[in-house]
Order: C-alpha cells, then structure tokens, then sequence
C-alpha cells in the first residue's frame, strides 16, 4: 500500500488525541489529529478562543516567534507555541493533510521528543488521497549565514539532513550527526531524542516566562560536564540528534517536502526559518512539482559535493567553504 500510493497526499486514517503540558507556558493542553482532505494541508485550530479567529497554517510564513521553539500566528494574533516537534513527526510519517485540534497556546512537550507522535501515527496508519503529493527541489544552494552560524540547502537526490553543534565547556562538546529521511531511518535515529537546557540558564528563562513546564521529565538538564537526569542520556549524541530533529520540523513548514541537502552548523530555529524566507524569495533556486514528475525530472540530479560529503557528518565546514558554496 505505501509503495502504491507513494504519490498520493496522505492524511492520518483516524482521530487520535495527546495531553500533556507546555514546555514554555506550563499549561496543560489536549492536542488532537484529524484526517482532513482540506486544501490547506496541515493547519492548527485553537479550540479556546473566539469562533472563526483560531485557524493558523503550519507555514513558514506564519513563524512569529523562535525564542527556544518555534511558534506560529495568525493575522488574529492568535498563536500556538512550540510545534517544532509535532511538525518533524508529520514530516517523518509522510502526512500531507491534517488538522490539528487545540485547546490552548503550547503543542505539549510530552517527554520531549517526537518519539510518542511518530509511534502513535505510525500505529494509527495512513489514508491517502486523490490528489498528488508535490515537493520542492533545490537546483541551487541557498546559504544563510550569521557569524560562524549558517544553515544551507544544497542539490541532493534525496532529503538529507546534516547538524553540527558545539557547546564548548559542557558535556556536549562538538557533535554532528546526518540522516536520511527515507523510510523508518527518523523513527529509528533520531525521534526518541529529547530537548535539553542548562541549568544556570534556568533562572533567567523562568523570569522571562520561558519553560514554565520544563522538567527531568521532559528535558536532558546539563551542569556543564555533567548530565542531571538520573537516567542519563538515550544515547550518547541525543543532543545533536534533537537538533536534527528541530531541524526537520522547522523545514517541514515549507509546506510540501524539501528534496535536497540541509546543512546547518549552530543554527536554531530563527536561522532555518531564515532560510526558508530566503528559500521563497529565490525561486530560480528550486523547482516545485508533483512528486512522480519531479522524481522523473531530477532523477540525475548531480548532488553537490563540498570535497566529500560523507565528511560533513563528523565536521563542520569552515567558512571559506561556505562562502564557496553561497557563491555558486
């Protein structure tokens, strides 16, 4: 069935419903997933606030804040925070089509992963539509850097995505990680990977209203070189993992899958939205289409290789490599 329908857009084949609390506000919340054939695509619906103000997009052009999360408004000002990583699950499962019922302002942050969405989707199963699934290729890289931050989609025959981190003086240290995004490699990589935070940070971001929900339950606390849960981690590169993870729902509000390499060294949330601003303002960059005739049209698509690509998984590129490739 899913190799048959690959080429159709998919929405879940039943409603299904999580609790929990919000990461940053604190507030206890109900998510629910419906199957929906609407036009949109995958949207949000705040249940408590005025009929008819409370629909919102899950689109790049809807990001508000990224302070810590990624939050989405609408022109009513009405908002839902932290959405990152039901969207990465969403992205994961191959959901095209979904509305997604809320009553209140924060997506719950469950344990901290997207771990319990991926499962529950993926248990659920899919239904698919008559309509074709469409998808973005990037044809030229598109570079965004600040300071020695910088995010890059490149030219690749599939979706691949690259983070590299550094948190110097902590346990975290430098990592980077790479995945695919072909079938079950995120659910088995990369969903399981928990949100972390510093502990002399805590203080600060409570006064700021910030991770009001936040706890062992939720989130890896780091103490420098120490890790706080007593649990420890669930596996020894879960941070830079989580930020694959981030990275993918981020990008998945693109609206349509993203064919290429994504490349990111210290970036966060407001970096990849910046690309995906830059992304819609360069459309010479990229091609969209329906899946099957993309598939067709760039099954030669030369990847891009900055001197080996299978090196961008265990370093950073400098920045007179950047460079190189913004100026392409």
């Amino acid at each position: 069935m899913e190799t048959q329908y690959k080429y159709n857009r998919a929405t879940i084949s039943e409603s299904v419903s999580f609790i929990g609390v919000g990461l940053h506000t604190g507030k206890t919340t109900q998510v629910t997933l419906k199957p929906s054939v609407d036009r949109r695509g995958i949207y949000f619906v705040r249940k408590d606030v005025s009929p008819g103000t409370g629909v919102i997009d899950a689109m790049w052009y809807n990001v508000s804040d990224t302070t810590l999360s990624t939050n989405l408004s609408n022109e009513f000002g009405v908002s839902v925070h932290t959405v990152e990583h039901l969207m990465s699950a969403l992205r994961a499962t191959g959901i095209d089509n979904i509305k997604i019922e809320i009553d209140g302002p924060e997506v719950p942050i469950m344990d901290g992963s997207a771990e319990v969405f991926v499962k529950t989707i993926q248990g659920i199963g899919k239904s698919y539509l008559a309509k074709p699934k469409e998808a973005i290729w990037v044809t030229q890289p598109i570079v965004i850097t600040e300071g020695d931050k910088f995010a890059i989609l490149m030219p690749h025959s599939v979706p691949q995505v690259t983070v590299c981190i550094d948190f110097p003086d902590t346990v975290i240290g430098s990592q980077c990680y790479s995945l695919k995004m072909e079938g079950d490699n995120f659910a088995d990589d990369v969903a399981y990977a928990r949100t972390f935070g510093f502990s002399e940070q805590i203080d600060a971001l409570k006064k700021q209203g910030l991770v009001q929900g936040g706890s062992l339950i939720n989130a890896v606390l780091v103490d420098g070189e120490t890790i706080i849960n007593p649990e420890g981690l669930r596996v020894e590169n879960e941070f830079v993992r989580h930020k694959v993870l981030d990275a993918v729902g981020d990008i998945a509000l693109a609206g349509v899958p993203v064919i290429g390499h994504y490349y990111a060294y210290k970036a966060g949330h407001e970096l990849n939205n910046k690309l995906l601003q830059k992304v819609f303002s360069e459309p010479s960059s990229w091609s969209r289409m329906n899946l099957k005739d993309g598939e067709d049209e760039f099954s030669n698509i030369e990847d891009m290789h900055v001197d080996n690509y299978s090196e961008l998984a265990e370093k950073p590129l400098d920045a007179v490599s950047v460079k190189k490739i913004a100026s392409i």
